[in-house]
């Protein structure tokens, strides 16, 4: 099975950072960039996958944010855009980094929790089925 790689521009977004500090983090030993003898710079997909866990560690979010001890171990923190109540139910969008998130719930458990645009909240996924997939690259 061959090795996932990735380029700069492309582990710069998983990463959400610019590529600059991509570059800078291979500079510093942070990380590995190889190169082909033709070929742009890549870093292993293991490497950025490690890295993206460092971050999600040290990230000021997590710090102000602590998850709560909780079965559901798919937990996106971000920030609560979008409440839209009518008699009994509630939709409530949160966008956690690139990630937008909405959850339907009671009207009750919105007002009870408070939530309005600009609340900090995490979403909590806990599925029987979790689809994962692969992106086309134009095979």
């Amino acid at each position: 099975m061959a090795v996932t790689q990735f380029r700069v521009s492309e582990a710069a977004a998983l990463l959400g950072v610019s590529d600059d500090t991509v570059r800078r983090w291979a500079d510093a030993g942070r990380i590995e960039l190889r190169r082909d003898e033709a070929g742009p710079a890549v870093i292993d997909g293991a490497q950025v996958a490690a890295l993206a866990q460092e971050l999600a560690a040290e990230s000021a979010l997590s710090a102000a944010f602590p998850a709560s001890k909780a079965s559901a171990r798919n937990r996106l923190t971000g920030i609560v855009t979008r409440v839209t109540k009518d008699g009994v139910m509630a939709q409530v969008e949160l966008q956690a980094g690139a990630f937008r998130i909405v959850s339907l719930m009671s009207r009750e458990a919105a007002d009870e929790l408070g939530l309005e645009p600009g609340s900090l909240a995490t979403a909590s996924v806990k599925a029987t089925t979790v689809v994962v997939e692969l992106p086309d690259h134009g095979a």
